[in-house]
């Protein structure tokens, strides 16, 4: 039986169950759903940056919490600014040619 010889225009990950194709761009579908995550993840931070104040079994003990414990907002926003900020390169990054 013949050998087959490494295909050099393919690279192989998890031992072989993902394979890339040398110069194979990233799908326009996948370049949009990582703007979609990443402005969903910055949505929900800075929507729940308190906790769900607004429901109905848990909002007012939440609400206590909340009043008993000093306020992290300058952190959640903190780390709002780093979900921005790693969407932001996730996108150029996925929008950039390869090379």
């Amino acid at each position: 039986m013949s050998e087959q010889k490494p295909n050099e225009e393919l690279h192989d990950y998890a031992g072989g169950w993902i394979q890339e194709r040398k110069g194979t761009e990233i799908p326009t579908f996948l370049k949009f759903s990582y703007i979609v995550i990443a402005l969903g993840v910055f949505l929900y931070v800075v929507t729940y940056i308190n906790g769900v104040v607004n429901d109905t079994p848990r909002g007012e003990l939440v609400k206590q919490f909340n009043a008993m414990t000093s306020s992290a907002n300058g952190f959640m926003y903190f780390v709002a600014a780093l979900v921005a900020i790693y969407a932001i390169i996730t996108v150029i990054f996925a929008f950039k040619k390869s090379h």
